[in-house]
């Protein structure tokens, strides 16, 4: 899942950005309203975490210009404006979610992680494909009952082609999901992981490379 920051406090901003990080999200941070609007322009994000009362352009403005653009980016919008009347407010906006503060890191993990869920075709916490399960609700992933040892970004790519469901899945949409925006396009990065994981997948071979497209499960 990639996920977008929009945060104008900068340590609580890194904070939440570093604690979705170790649950296997790729994520970007940006600190106003600008930046977070040539952000949503050039990378497209699963969800959206943001602060409405940023310095600039606001969050209600990005909320309104992501949503009148369309798209599957949910938004996760925070406030330290709670009532009800706030929370109306910025549905009609078009945020997915309303989260006031201070809140409590688990619950903004849980509705991040839900939204994620909506961004596409519904897919369970738990995907199975053949032999291999991956559970991505507690970050285990198994073959044949056999527990594997994945890193971060193995699970990530896995996650990617598991949710892909046969369908043959790019390089560069492999960077696009699973790799932050720093990511070099022209580096070998996906070769390396990918190399990585299937030696961790062991035999038979399930990730199969189809020449000049990408790859698949």
């Amino acid at each position: 899942m990639r996920v977008l920051m929009v945060e104008d406090e900068r340590v609580l901003a890194d904070y939440v950005a570093d604690g979705l990080r170790g649950e296997n999200m790729t994520v970007d941070v940006a600190y106003d309203g600008t930046d977070a609007l040539r952000r949503l322009a050039r990378s497209d994000y699963d969800v959206v975490i943001l602060d409405r009362g940023l310095p600039g352009v606001s969050g209600d403005q990005v909320c309104e210009e992501l949503t009148r653009e369309g798209g599957r980016t949910r938004v996760l919008m925070l406030t330290a404006a709670g009532g009800v009347r706030d929370r109306l407010q910025g549905f009609s906006l078009g945020a997915d979610d309303y989260l006031p503060k201070p809140f409590d890191y688990s619950e903004l993990l849980a509705r991040v992680s839900a939204l994620g869920r909506r961004t596409g075709t519904a897919l369970p916490p738990v995907l199975r494909c053949g032999g291999l399960t991956l559970d991505t609700s507690r970050l285990r992933a198994s073959r044949d009952g056999v527990p594997l040892a994945l890193s971060p970004k193995e699970f990530a790519v896995l996650e990617v082609l598991m949710s892909a469901q046969g369908r043959v899945v790019s390089a560069e949409e492999l960077l696009e999901r699973a790799w932050d925006e720093n990511a070099d396009p022209f580096t070998s990065a996906v070769r390396v992981v990918m190399a990585k994981l299937r030696a961790k997948l062991g035999g038979p071979p399930v990730i199969e490379t189809v020449l000049g497209i990408g790859y698949r499960i």
